[in-house]
């Protein structure tokens, strides 16, 4: 393990400690997977961040000096993003996605999904009129920021946002509050659709925990400091799935949607249900990663 206890004294501005995190993440083979894929970005955000400075202001304070409490601050957070490997977005307690910024802590997740990137167009052209969704509800939430998409997607819908876990439900309620929608969006503690007997949606959206028992068992330090809970489903990693595709029609106005999140994981998927038409959504990274199904296609599914 390294700590720099001189580091307050030799490093002075903001560019001397990006510098030096850069080298220090990239010397340690950190994992990055949370919201960059590099040293510099990694290193911009945890140091930004934790000076409570806008990431798009860099330029305008990279020769700034930095107090000597702010410097023991900076050496304690690099230490324990490569000691411990902790997530940045847990040391500086923020993660963005899409643009929208959310608090998270250990309780949860670390945001990531595919959907937040379909959910920029309000899902079109397989929603035709966004106004038109009145009720919505995103399953397996964590920290709520899908549900929180979902009402800024879709302006005249509720949403219910569900969870199995009190402290997602407790982050949740967090982020729904900073954004002022306690009146739209609401977090409801529930095993999947156990406590939602009476409610039906023109939307359903999940991205459930999708790893496989074999890649649970491989995945990188980092995320091993998430929520397991929030991460395996089963032997195949399609138990979540499983149950969403048996009981999503039962929970579906007529003419809903079901979007679901399956990373990837859609080999097992396909070898699982071979005669179910998905229809697969594009997003940046392919057309692999997440499905769709009607209300009709569920039906047939359960039959």
């Amino acid at each position: 393990m390294k700590h720099y206890p001189n580091l307050t004294k030799e490093l002075s501005s903001i560019r001397d400690w990006i510098r030096f995190a850069v080298s220090r993440l990239d010397e340690a083979q950190v994992f990055f997977g949370h919201g960059t894929n590099n040293a510099y970005d990694e290193a911009v955000w945890l140091i930004m961040s934790a000076l409570h400075l806008p990431l798009d202001t860099l330029d305008n304070f990279l020769d700034a000096v930095i107090t000597e409490e702010e410097r023991k601050h900076l050496a304690h957070l690099i230490e324990r993003r490569i000691n411990a490997r902790i997530p940045t977005a847990y040391l500086v307690r923020e993660a963005w996605l899409k643009g929208y910024r959310f608090y998270v802590d250990e309780r949860v997740i670390v945001p990531r999904s595919f959907i937040a990137e379909l959910l920029e167009n309000a899902l079109s052209p397989w929603i035709e009129y966004a106004e038109m969704i009145e009720s919505a509800v995103d399953l397996c939430t964590g920290s709520g920021c899908l549900g929180i998409l979902l009402a800024e997607a879709f302006p005249n819908a509720d949403v219910d946002v569900i969870d199995i876990s009190p402290d997602a439900i407790a982050v949740a309620n967090i982020n729904i509050a900073n954004y002022g929608l306690e009146d739209r969006v609401h977090a409801i503690e529930s095993d999947m659709f156990d406590a939602l007997s009476g409610k039906s949606y023109d939307l359903i959206v999940s991205n459930p925990p999708y790893v496989d028992a074999n890649a649970m068992s491989a995945l990188p330090e980092e995320y091993r400091n998430e929520p397991q809970i929030a991460l395996g489903s089963g032997i195949a990693g399609l138990d979540h799935t499983r149950t969403i595709l048996e009981q999503a029609a039962h929970y579906l106005n007529d003419g809903g949607i079901l979007v679901v999140e399956i990373g990837h994981n859609r080999d097992a998927l396909l070898e699982t249900y071979p005669n179910v038409s998905f229809t697969w959504l594009e997003v940046e990274s392919g057309n692999e990663f997440v499905f769709l199904l009607t209300k009709e296609q569920l039906l047939e599914l359960a039959v």
